[in-house]
């Protein structure tokens, strides 16, 4: 019999986001070993949005009318997240906002292990999300640090993407033990194309033209506006170049890329391969990140990149290489550099913990006998 794993995310279809996409790839294979429910918001733009993912439950949280940039948080639906609790062996957590704090703090009541992924580091994202100007900025960062201390110090287990997300997270006493899981790119959809010119004419752009790319959230922490500025100064000196920008986000952003015509904005795709072989160059300007699947994905498409030196792009992103290859994708020597390296180790840290019963007390050492 199949354990019951409830995966409780604040982000999941329809909105597009780097968590919709790291659980779009998951699920499919997790399901093979498990009973998948996932607790995840109604958000009210997408109301006429039907769930029709097969083999899995969807169970959706009400959200707020009011926006933090562009999301409208979910309520905090006790009686809802609590059945959901209890009705699992596991618990598996992609964020500290109202739906991963709720299940967290039940699995600790009804004695369920909670593993959680770190996607990003919360007060960083908390502080690069909101305007210089905003006068709630530095609140902001002292509330969402002290919230992920207290909530990621409930967890059985952190998954952390790098040695660093770790580090970060020992600094500000997390001493909740934690697993290194790389992602991984799925390499047999994320592939270079074979005519760059045929990928171009399949999106209506001119194949003597230079793509310059972004894929993500158009949110003030991923630091857009300086792309915007960039292609500016780049357009005004190149005839020949457009900006290829595939996501959504603040409204005010998204009116920015709109009125230009040589930006093409794509607010929403499920076949970001397509728009990814269509590029020339990948840009990643972002303030705050962990691995940033995104880029990654372009690298495996063949593209080179340009990103800002934070998270693991220090690592794997290699100076003046232009045409990236397998090997310089640095995901670990023992793992396979796909998808499927990051879902054997997710099952296999999800199986032993789901094997042993949670503690009331998170200061009692958890021995499970598992390799990182």
């Amino acid at each position: 019999m199949k354990k019951r794993l409830l995966i409780a995310t604040d982000a999941f279809y329809p909105r597009w986001d780097g968590i919709t996409r790291f659980l779009s790839e998951v699920i499919p294979i997790l399901k093979e070993d498990y009973d998948i429910t996932v607790l995840a918001p109604n958000f009210p733009e997408f109301k006429k949005h039907v769930d029709k993912a097969k083999d899995i439950k969807i169970i959706r949280i009400p959200t707020y009318h009011f926006k933090f940039g562009d999301y409208n948080p979910p309520k905090f639906s006790s009686k809802i997240v609590k059945n959901a609790v209890e009705e699992s062996d596991i618990v598996w957590t992609q964020a500290i906002m109202p739906i991963g704090m709720l299940a967290i703090w039940y699995s600790n009541k009804l004695y369920r292990p909670v593993v959680d992924y770190i996607h990003s580091i919360e007060w960083e994202l908390a502080l690069n999300s909101l305007s210089r100007k905003n006068i709630f900025r530095s609140f902001s960062y002292i509330t969402s640090k002290a919230i992920a201390k207290y909530f990621y110090n409930r967890c059985n287990l952190l998954m952390i993407p790098s040695a660093k997300t770790g580090e970060k997270l020992n600094e500000i006493g997390i001493t909740t033990r934690k697993v290194i899981v790389h992602m991984g790119v799925n390499t047999t959809k994320f592939t270079p194309p074979k005519e760059k010119s045929i990928a171009k004419k399949a999106l209506g752009i001119n194949p003597k033209t230079i793509v310059i790319g972004y894929s993500g959230r158009l949110g003030r922490e991923k630091n857009v506006e300086t792309l915007y500025k960039a292609f500016m100064r780049i357009e005004h000196k190149y005839k020949n170049v457009t900006l290829l920008i595939v996501g959504k986000g603040v409204q005010e952003l998204e009116k920015l890329f709109s009125r230009h015509k040589k930006i093409n904005l794509v607010r929403y795709t499920n076949r970001m391969e397509y728009y990814l072989q269509a590029m020339d160059i990948y840009v990643m300007p972002s303030l705050t990140e962990t691995s940033s699947l995104s880029t990654m994905e372009a690298m495996a498409t063949g593209l080179p990149v340009i990103t800002t030196k934070v998270g693991l792009f220090k690592q794997y992103i290699k100076e003046k290489v232009s045409k990236v290859k397998s090997d310089d994708i640095e995901i670990g020597e023992e793992d396979e550099k796909d998808v499927r390296s990051f879902n054997f180790k997710a099952r296999r840290y999800l199986s032993v913990i789901s094997g042993r019963q949670a503690k009331r007390k998170r200061h009692n050492v958890l021995a499970w006998c598992v390799g990182s």
